[in-house]
């Protein structure tokens, strides 16, 4: 017998908890306890506090981007460093299509939240009386605090754990997938009003009524068959925005990461962890016949690695187009130049991991190629995180508009602290207010029916393999919407998807049970797709290269396309829009 549909209510909702659902979960929560730092112990709900479920379809903290993350974050907290020094460099790595209202939040708020996760003692790395920095790709000077070069993203999502945890208000719900959010009419209009998803653990279904909404889903990078982010990152917030009213921009803009490790197999690591060693090192990156070659592509590298990920990549994506690449296909990267005493003193046990997989710094370079690691694009919101659908707001890497056509290095932790610590201060605002949770169980009828619904049981080898399907999908994302575009491929990634879509059928497989890992492909998939499906779109229209869009039919910058493009959902259809890019911040 199916579970019965699990009813629950809360004033904050926040899906996904990763760095910014974290933050924005304790915000949320301090708020209404009046504790500005969060240090009293055992905080209690207090008058006037918000109660806040925090949902992630993993082990709460454990999940998403963040804890995957192990290198540096920027922020200008030296005292010879300001703010909008860093502004200027994110706006530049941009390529003109920030949002410079959202740029400036990220670069002024984000010295404020490294500080306060010091308070906490996140464990940065210390130099005399102040944090370490170092200098990343892009950046004019060392700007960017780290825990160690293999650790950051862990220590992060731990210490904002251990925060959540102290909250009474804070409830924590893990083993739930999101399907839909819920819309209604009241007195703002059509309102999202809460979600609708199932348990993984019971496949039971699932409806949350709820005053706020906060998206904290991350990107989509697995939507490519190599990338570098946990296997939950498929999209889902962008396709929740969508289907709720919301807007996307910048969809287009995928980060491909110019040195993801390649060969040989690398177990039980990151494949971007040559990163910080590179630029901290001066790690030569090597084409097929041994010789340095970013310098041929517009970057003044000199050993130094200061190229923008974008132009690293492109590097990288012509010399193997070129046949000069390693032998499966990347670049080469080299530290057997370096003695090994520093190499020992900067990799620490690292080293002797490395040895276990068979590699030895001080003879051998490893193989490195771009790997899909970050999404620039994403729902598009005011800064205060609100996506224009009342009810409804976005933080960290699910929000577009921040980082242009390009992520600057070491942005990415700060723009989820930023961003979550914003949409916390305004869903608990919007509870003060006097909104309440309150969901109609008309509206929510369809997407329960869909969470809790499923096609005729299948007969053995009959029914649709979705992983099988997913993996098709990441095949044409991977093939024709990776780094380097052009129209042909585009159509047939579009094709791709559209023969997808029509195999997955419009029912999941069977009826819901425990642990139903096709059932939970299928769902993952109809996010996927539509996600997929925009980016394509905003592809495709682009007919110039700029920033982590490079299109080989159309290889120059055109000062026109300095402009935004805006994906809605009309009618079921997607539309495109454009806007021109704000001039300057508010």
């Amino acid at each position: 017998m199916p579970a019965a549909p699990i009813q629950m209510e809360t004033d904050i909702l926040v899906i996904g908890a990763g760095g910014a659902g974290l933050y924005a979960a304790i915000e949320a929560a301090r708020q209404g306890e009046g504790q500005g730092e969060g240090q009293g112990e055992g905080l209690g709900e207090g008058q006037g506090a918000a109660r806040v479920l925090l949902l992630d379809r993993s082990l709460i903290g454990r999940g998403g981007a963040t804890v995957m993350a192990q290198m540096t974050v920027a922020a200008a907290v030296a005292p010879d460093d300001d703010w909008r020094r860093h502004l200027h460099d994110t706006l530049a790595a941009g390529r003109g299509l920030c949002d410079p209202r959202l740029a400036a939040l990220l670069c002024r708020e984000g010295p404020e939240c490294i500080l306060e996760m010091d308070r906490w003692r996140v464990g940065w790395a210390r130099e005399g009386d102040g944090l370490r920095q170092v200098q990343a790709p892009g950046h004019d000077r060392p700007r960017c605090v780290y825990v160690d070069f293999l650790s950051t993203g862990p220590a992060v999502s731990r210490t904002l754990r251990t925060q959540a945890q102290r909250h009474k208000a804070i409830r924590r719900l893990g083993d739930v997938v999101v399907t839909d959010l819920v819309l209604q009419d009241g007195p703002e209009g059509r309102t999202v009003t809460g979600a609708v998803g199932f348990d993984m653990t019971t496949g039971a279904p699932l409806a949350i009524a709820a005053a706020a909404t906060i998206l904290a889903t991350g990107g989509l990078t697995r939507l490519y068959r190599r990338n570098s982010a946990s296997s939950n990152m498929g999209g889902d917030g962008y396709a929740l925005a969508l289907r709720a009213g919301a807007a996307l921009l910048d969809m287009e803009f995928v980060q491909f990461f110019p040195i993801g490790h390649l060969a040989p197999r690398l177990v039980g690591m990151d494949p971007i962890m040559w990163d910080p060693f590179r630029y901290k090192l001066g790690g030569r990156l090597l084409n097929g016949a041994m010789e340095e070659f970013i310098d041929r592509y517009g970057a003044e590298d000199g050993g130094r690695y200061r190229a923008t990920r974008d132009l690293a990549t492109y590097a990288i994506t012509r010399e193997v187009a070129a046949g000069r690449g390693s032998p499966h296909g990347g670049a080469w990267l080299s530290f057997t130049h370096i003695p090994e005493a520093e190499l020992r003193a900067a990799f620490g046990p690292v080293i002797d991991r490395l040895a276990g997989n068979g590699i030895d710094l001080t003879r051998d370079a490893v193989e490195v190629a771009p790997i899909a690691h970050y999404h620039m694009g994403g729902v598009r919101v005011d800064t205060d995180m609100e996506t224009g659908v009342p009810g409804l707001l976005a933080a960290g890497e699910v929000v577009g508009g921040a980082n242009g056509a390009n992520r600057l290095s070491g942005n990415a932790i700060t723009e989820a602290l930023a961003f979550g610590r914003a949409a916390g201060r305004t869903a608990a605002r919007r509870v003060a207010a006097g909104v309440a949770p309150r969901l109609d169980p008309a509206a929510a009828a369809a997407a329960l029916a869909l969470a809790g619904a499923g096609g005729p049981e299948p007969a053995a080898g009959a029914a649709p393999n979705m992983a099988a399907l997913v993996a098709r999908l990441q095949a044409a994302m991977s093939d024709h919407v990776g780094p380097f575009r052009t129209a042909d491929g585009l159509a047939r990634a579009a094709g791709a998807l559209a023969a997808i879509r029509a195999e997955a059928g419009a029912l999941p497989p069977g009826r819901p049970r425990p642990h139903d890992l096709a059932r939970l492909d299928w769902f993952d998939l109809r996010q996927m797709l539509l996600v997929a499906e925009t980016v394509v779109l905003a592809a495709a229209a682009r007919t110039e290269s700029r920033g982590a869009h490079q299109r080989e039919d159309f290889p120059d910058t055109d000062p026109g396309w300095t402009l935004n493009q805006i994906v809605r959902l009309d009618g079921g259809a997607l539309r495109l829009d454009r806007a021109p890019v704000l001039a300057e911040a508010a």
